[in-house]
């Protein structure tokens, strides 16, 4: 399909479909854009993690550039082989907190340095889980509880996916050098109010409006930030600050490959808590598929293009354990980009894959990135999460609203979505100030040793990192409870909006993979056989 005009009611929600491909001039920024909505946690990842490991400032730099590489090659592969949906792949929250306590577990190995070691049982954790996704995937158990996911389970997981990021430190940093100063909101405000008037006031003036709102508004207020800093009115280490300097000191050329650290090193607990952080991220995913597919104007994925995005994702995991990052996953920032600028093609985000695969090779260009201020995409952040948010809301149209059954269910897995994993945060802070990484799993098995049955239960290592791990994501925690109550409260099909949901739903048949369409091409072009 090509820059075409919208041809049913589905596809005038977006300005590009899922198979449109605009000039590849205009293609090029719009990926840009799609990906500097993720910067932010493609960046804070690695340095988090770099941090926790001890590593040298010269062996961050080479390690973030990873990231963006593995992001960029992941994105590809899920957009041509996986789900195909226009979903940005890169380094998920959801395991940083195993991540964290693998790294700062006492392992050592004689002849590397610490980091090093560290590193090694971090990637192998990760190979480790992958494996065991990639089965989950392609062996169809996610797609398999398809017909068990009504609009009531998934409306307030995708909502859960936008309010988890509330209190981001993009948004919410008081880590500063200046004592009393905990955020620059002048630059935060000044991002959201270009990017709100860019893309609502005056879309309709210019289709440069309509089409990068985003990166017209970072681009301008990151020139704010550049010009503040150069004259000394954002001093050194505030928010806010651009430190041009760093780019010309950054590495031209950067070289990745896999098993670049060394040779992964395999132990049982840690692939274990590194499953708890996977299994987080693939409920994670499966409402990002949801959210992705009612922004772009599809109808609900089916069980074929969840299985094969779910395998693919283990495949990328698989991938950046060999290259030595914190894994791979779906990114909802710039599911929250097609809300703003309804550029949902699949092209867009595979150009823009390109571009940041680059970015990752060429020092120059990713010290430019990593140069753009946390207030800068925390005001990104308010403005695409708050459509995220509205997109799961949205999908309540299928169900009866007036029924007591779904407001309760919906209520309650939001509330128990946002509680419970705040209350893991509080167990993850006190683990911090006893200063080891890994207690709070024994500080959740103490505070429940003496709760009958789930005491005996929670006593094992193994439970209590799940419990632990998962129970600190939002959206898994309100998507369990919703999909418990909602299977087991009474209710009709209507009410529950399976009815209207089964017509939103493609059918397995419309879903075929890109190996599937080359097996077919080479089918058709295959003369039939004639013997004598």
């Amino acid at each position: 399909m090509g820059d075409t005009e919208p041809v049913d009611e589905r596809d005038s929600l977006v300005e590009y479909g899922i198979e449109d491909r605009p000039p590849l001039s205009r293609s090029l920024l719009l990926g840009i854009q799609h990906y500097l909505t993720m910067i932010g946690a493609n960046i804070a990842v690695p340095l988090i993690l770099a941090s926790a490991m001890g590593m040298p400032g010269d062996v961050t730099a080479k390690f973030i550039g990873t990231f963006f590489v593995v992001s960029g090659i992941a994105t590809l592969a899920q957009t041509t082989f996986g789900n195909r949906y226009p979903i940005v792949q890169g380094a998920p929250f959801s395991m940083l907190a195993p991540a964290l306590a693998i790294v700062g577990a006492n392992v050592a190995i004689p002849e590397l340095a610490g980091w090093n070691a560290k590193l090694l049982f971090l990637q192998g954790a990760i190979i480790s889980a992958a494996v065991v996704e990639v089965a989950i995937g392609y062996f169809g158990l996610v797609g398999k509880i398809r017909e068990y996911l009504s609009p009531v389970v998934v409306a307030p997981v995708v909502t859960l996916i936008g309010l988890s990021l509330f209190s981001a430190p993009q948004i919410t940093d008081v880590n500063s050098n200046l004592a009393g100063a905990q955020q620059n909101w002048y630059l935060l405000l000044l991002t959201l109010v270009l990017i709100v008037v860019f893309s609502q006031y005056l879309k309709n003036r210019s289709r440069l409006f309509s089409l990068f709102p985003i990166l017209l508004g970072i681009t301008v207020a990151w020139l704010v930030a550049a010009i503040a800093s150069v004259a000394g009115i954002i001093p050194s280490g505030a928010p806010g600050f651009v430190d041009l300097a760093a780019i010309q000191s950054a590495d031209p050329i950067l070289v990745h490959y896999p098993l670049m650290w060394g040779m992964p090193r395999f132990e049982l607990s840690f692939a274990i808590g590194m499953f708890a952080g996977v299994l987080a991220s693939i409920i994670e995913s499966f409402a990002d598929y949801h959210a992705v597919a009612r922004l772009s104007g599809e109808g609900a994925p089916s069980k074929q293009r969840i299985n094969h995005g779910i395998g693919m994702e283990g495949v990328a995991n698989l991938f950046s354990g060999l290259m030595g990052t914190g894994g791979s996953t779906s990114y909802s920032e710039n599911i929250g980009a097609i809300g703003l600028t309804g550029v949902a093609s699949r092209y867009v985000v595979q150009i823009g894959a390109a571009v940041m695969i680059l970015v990752g090779f060429v020092g120059y260009f990713g010290t430019l990135v990593a140069t753009i201020p946390d207030p800068i995409v925390g005001g990104l952040y308010i403005a695409m999460f708050g459509q995220i948010v509205a997109v799961g809301l949205s999908n309540l149209k299928y169900v009866d609203l007036d029924s007591s059954r779904n407001l309760f269910i919906v209520g309650i897995a939001i509330f128990a979505g946002m509680a419970i994993p705040a209350y893991m945060g509080n167990i993850d802070t006190a683990a911090t100030q006893i200063d080891a990484v890994d207690s709070g799993y024994e500080l959740l098995r103490q505070g429940m040793a003496d709760v009958p049955l789930f005491g005996s239960i929670l006593s094992t290592e193994i439970v209590s990192q799940t419990v632990y791990i998962v129970g600190g994501v939002q959206m898994a925690v309100g998507g369990v409870i919703a999909f418990v109550l909602d299977n087991t409260v009474p209710g009709t099909r209507e009410e529950r909006g399976l009815v209207a949901w089964e017509e939103m739903t493609e059918g397995d048949d419309e879903f075929t993979s890109a190996i599937e369409r080359v097996s077919d091409r080479l089918g058709s072009e295959r003369p039939p056989f004639s013997g004598d």
